[in-house]
């Protein structure tokens, strides 16, 4: 097993032994207050949920979120060293030593467990909360963790805006490539805008011919560039026949000719 699964380990023995403690605590703390077992139990219920909730989260940080990579460790020399490390994770366990110490001559069972158990919570209280936190604040004041945290968030910076610019670059080329494919499609379906706007003018005699002949068209058009592509043809279309039959009312036939190519829907009407 390497050092760091060691470390592992131990941080997870010595957290479930916290909680062990914390729950023995707060069971004492109201046997010796008078409630009745009914109640203590109904309440430890509810605490041990929301410890083991917590811890859960506290581990997963651990274990799973905080791998501290090599700028990390040269702004934290000291804190990132096994030795201190064990200290860190071995706090709940020394605080079973500290606590059995406190106890040296006590010869009954409940005050030996209870001094045992309120020197692990002393301990990793002192060690998680008071002694880290100062310490690893420590390490960042120094000039050489300050210079390398000041490299670390420019060089973040700027990967930051690299990114960015990758991104709107890539936008950019989405737009360029849109405008590429309408004007390739307006100059390939020139033609078929022309037949179109004349089938719209069709009569009812001749609507069964001019519908397949519209179908035809939209094939074309959605195996040339999708959906996008036939409303780009059906617009111009309508601007076509707009412009070359100003005082003709338009129906647009095309959208329930081309309902079913493709994903084109006839849009509903209410």
């Amino acid at each position: 097993m390497d050092r760091r699964n060691t470390l592992k380990v131990i941080h997870f023995a010595g957290t479930v032994w916290f909680m062990l403690c914390t729950g023995f605590v707060f069971i004492l703390a109201m046997w010796q207050a008078g409630f009745n077992w009914l109640v203590i139990f109904s309440l430890s219920g509810y605490l041990a949920f929301l410890i083991t909730l917590l811890v859960s989260l506290y581990l997963f940080a651990i274990f799973k979120g905080t791998g501290k990579g090599p700028d990390l460790e040269k702004e934290h020399p000291l804190t990132n060293t096994g030795s201190y490390l064990l200290f860190y994770v071995s706090a709940p366990l020394l605080g079973i030593l500290a606590g059995a110490a406190s106890m040296v001559g006590e010869s009954e069972i409940l005050p030996l467990l209870s001094g045992i158990a309120l020197g692990t919570l002393a301990v990793t209280f002192l060690t998680w909360v008071i002694v880290d936190p100062v310490v690893s604040m420590l390490e960042i004041l120094t000039p050489a963790s300050r210079r390398h945290r000041l490299q670390r968030l420019a060089t973040e910076k700027f990967r930051r805006e690299e990114r960015k610019r990758d991104r709107e670059e890539q936008v950019k080329r989405v737009f360029l490539w849109q405008e590429q494919d309408k004007r390739r499609w307006q100059e390939i379906l020139a033609l078929d805008a022309v037949k179109l706007a004349e089938l719209l003018k069709v009569k009812s005699i001749d609507f069964e011919q001019a519908e397949h002949k519209a179908v035809d068209i939209g094939v074309r058009a959605w195996q040339i560039g999708g959906l996008e592509c036939m409303r780009q043809l059906r617009d111009k279309t309508l601007e076509l026949y707009k412009e070359r039959y100003q005082n003709v009312t338009i129906t647009d036939h095309i959208s329930s000719w081309w309902d079913g190519i493709g994903s084109w829907r006839t849009p509903a009407t209410g």
